[in-house]
């Protein structure tokens, strides 16, 4: 499904989800019946394990190597950062309340000036696949921006690498404000590159995408916003905060996974409020895809595969139609 607006409310349909037979999860009655409590709880558990199994088997297809898309699995990712003939650097950004934002930038080779996409990571922080992402803008003519988001919240000033499975959490702390303060960081780095046309847009994943929506929120001078699977913030299935997207400025680009309920039941209200407003709001829906898929390419049964194929190119179109001069 897909929706552009300028104009009039419209109704966004909800994502069809898709149903497993319940005798993937049945046992026979009689059986349990004939055991103990706390043989039935084992049991029970025995059998989720083992139908879970099954299903992340059967679920799996397998990702030729593309190199026009961003990479779909661990190998591929290994590959993107191996391969690429691109500049890459670690650079530390100063931050206006003070230290750094450890970033990750990738030109890309072209003789001209080009604009600049901020990358936001998804909630399991820094990663490889982030910067092969950023890799994979440049390859298709932007310089990526990457920064790490937790620079400085772990042990002795560390960001994503040295908090190990406190990642999630710190990322939970990192306010909206704090987050905003870091981007602008980013932003007056990215406008002051002799590399960059002055343009920024912003791109995020999952929790990325809604701090990406909630970017062209606060900041008026952006350019363009890309969301993948993330929310408005402040939205929910009933409304959405109005009086602050009546302040935003930059067209934004959604890109959803049909098996998204958690998201997807926010889009109708977040629609009518860009649309009461007149903001470019255009959105997307994947059939069958499931959150994170661009990532996950080998995951449902091939359905997130097509959605990244299908939505990577429409990304790129934006970034182009609203950074180039």
């Amino acid at each position: 499904m897909a929706a552009v607006g300028s104009a009039a409310p419209q109704s966004v349909p909800g994502p069809r989800a898709r149903v497993r037979s319940a005798a993937d999860a049945r046992t026979r009655p009689a059986t349990i019946a004939a055991m103990t409590t706390a043989a039935r709880r084992v049991a029970v558990v025995f059998v989720l394990l083992v139908s879970c199994h099954a299903l992340v088997g059967q679920d799996r297809v397998e990702v030729p190597w593309d190199d026009t898309l961003p990479p779909g699995t661990d190998e591929h990712v290994a590959r993107a950062l191996d391969d690429s003939t691109r500049h890459g650097e670690w650079v530390d950004v100063p931050l206006a309340a003070g230290g750094v934002l450890q970033t990750w930038v990738v030109y890309p080779e072209r003789q001209d000036k080009a604009g600049v996409v901020l990358v936001i990571h998804d909630i399991r922080g820094m990663s490889d696949w982030i910067r092969a992402v950023g890799d994979q803008l440049a390859q298709d003519g932007f310089v990526a921006i990457v920064p790490d988001f937790l620079s400085g919240k772990g042990p002795d000033g560390g960001g994503t690498a040295s908090l190990g499975r406190d990642v999630g959490r710190a990322i939970r702390d990192l306010s909206r404000d704090e987050v905003t303060a870091r981007l602008d960081a980013a932003m007056r780095y990215a406008v002051g590159l002799p590399a960059a046309n002055g343009r920024v847009g912003v791109l995020g994943f999952c929790w990325g995408g809604t701090q990406s929506f909630g970017y062209a929120l606060a900041q008026r001078e952006l350019d363009a916003a890309v969301v993948y699977y993330g929310g408005l913030p402040g939205a929910t299935a009933d409304a959405a905060p109005g009086d602050e997207v009546a302040a935003i400025t930059a067209p934004v680009l959604g890109l959803y996974a049909g098996n998204d309920a958690r998201i997807n039941a926010t889009l109708p209200p977040t629609f009518a409020a860009m649309m009461q407003h007149a903001k470019t709001y255009e959105l997307h829906t994947f059939e069958g895809a499931g959150h994170g898929f661009l990532g996950r390419q080998d995951r449902a049964d091939g359905a997130n595969l097509r959605a990244a194929r299908q939505s990577w190119p429409l990304a790129v179109s934006f970034l182009r139609r609203h950074l180039e001069p």
